[in-house]
């Protein structure tokens, strides 16, 4: 899963079949053209893809205009392009799981929708917006899919809300609440596989989240913080105690749980825990913990309902968001998905819509693949 990727010396193409099946949903011949010029445009500038930079590779002196207006207010719906770029991900890349995953967009200025002052590690903070992926990922290739911009209490109310034209059903976020609504709508797409889903994302309530996902119906894998409470599961541990102790000293505490393991990357130890993850004790689920070889830390801990005898086929899920952080690196960064400098909410959608298509696209190129890879569409 560690692969490493190799770039073309030439920028990936956009065919005329793949742009067929991307674009479809678009009623206007003009506005599919200009997605096809956009999507050109993100993978042959060289440096940031603005909309300027992009412009000016279109001939025309009101190509600047042109483009802006159909970015930020022409009025079509970045959905269902989404759903069918995860259908086409699905016929040709083969994904294992949806992973979910944030992402931090630093930003200059205060202008760009969604900027705020976001939290780091160790009390730091950073100027930018914070937004959730949905990725379709297997062990050789990530591609996002689906994003959530989190907006904060200031982006709810005028000026800033109408000149951002941010939706009347938008509301206040958190991370947990992108979260949420990355799996709806991932679950709601059609001829999609509903699962599993690993979430990998830091500073959030992984039970919460665990019991959200449980409560869809499908498989899942949630990244927890050791400091999370738990209690042991004692239908399943019956001689252990049930008061609530930290994921991190459960997963200590059962030595006689871990068995060693090679989830296909070399072995390691591993433990799986049965816990309850609500005071009810209705949300039965394990507790799945790594250790890597001698001298080497622990890894993180998941939350997850997988329900089989040998911790290797979860541990190889958890593999995925590597997957997703070197494509990021990779592919993403090269195609703009940051690069939006835009006021809009609509625009930066269309945005990252079509620079995660623009992903896919060089993510096909890297593999040696076409757009015809895969079943027929029939």
């Amino acid at each position: 899963m560690n692969e490493e990727l190799t770039t073309s010396a030439a920028p990936a193409a956009l065919d005329a079949e793949l742009s067929e099946w991307l674009f479809g949903s678009l009623q206007r011949s003009g506005q599919r053209i200009k997605a096809e010029q956009y999507v050109r445009g993100l993978l042959s500038v060289q440096g940031r893809k603005t909309l300027r930079s992009i412009a000016a590779q279109l001939d025309g002196a009101a190509a600047q205009q042109s483009v802006h207006h159909f970015i930020s207010e022409s009025p079509w719906e970045w959905m269902p392009v989404r759903r069918a770029l995860a259908r086409h991900v699905q016929r040709t890349l083969a994904p294992d799981a949806w992973v979910i995953r944030p992402t931090l967009i630093p930003k200059a200025g205060s202008h760009s929708v969604g900027v705020d002052q976001q939290s780091l590690p160790l009390g730091r903070t950073v100027n930018g917006q914070h937004a959730v992926g949905a990725w379709l990922v297997s062990g050789r290739s990530a591609v996002p899919v689906d994003w959530q911009l989190r907006l904060s209490a200031r982006w709810m109310v005028d000026p800033l809300r109408r000149r951002a034209s941010v939706p009347a059903d938008a509301t206040v976020g958190t991370i947990e609440e992108c979260v949420r609504v990355a799996v709806a709508n991932v679950l709601g797409m059609k001829d999609v596989p509903r699962g599993p889903v690993v979430v990998d994302v830091a500073d959030v309530d992984a039970a919460s989240i665990a019991r959200f996902l449980s409560s869809m119906g499908i498989a899942f894998i949630v990244r927890v913080s050791p400091e999370a409470q738990l209690r042991l599961d004692r239908s399943e541990l019956p001689k252990y105690g049930g008061r609530e102790r930290t994921a991190g000293e459960l997963a200590e505490s059962l030595p006689r749980l871990r068995q060693q393991v090679n989830p296909g990357d070399g072995p390691t130890t591993a433990v799986a825990i049965p816990v309850v993850a609500s005071p009810s004790r209705s949300d039965r689920m394990l507790l799945l913990g790594e250790w890597g070889p001698v001298g080497h830390p622990r890894r993180r801990l998941w939350l997850t309902n997988a329900d089989v005898p040998s911790a290797v086929p979860a541990l190889r899920l958890t593999r995925l968001p590597g997957v997703v952080v070197r494509d990021f690196a990779t592919i993403s960064e090269s195609v703009g998905v940051r690069d939006f400098a835009g006021r809009s909410f609509p625009g930066w959608h269309r945005h990252i819509t079509l620079a995660s298509v623009a992903h896919l696209v060089a993510a096909l190129e890297l593999r040696g693949l076409t757009a015809s890879t895969g079943p027929s569409r029939r």
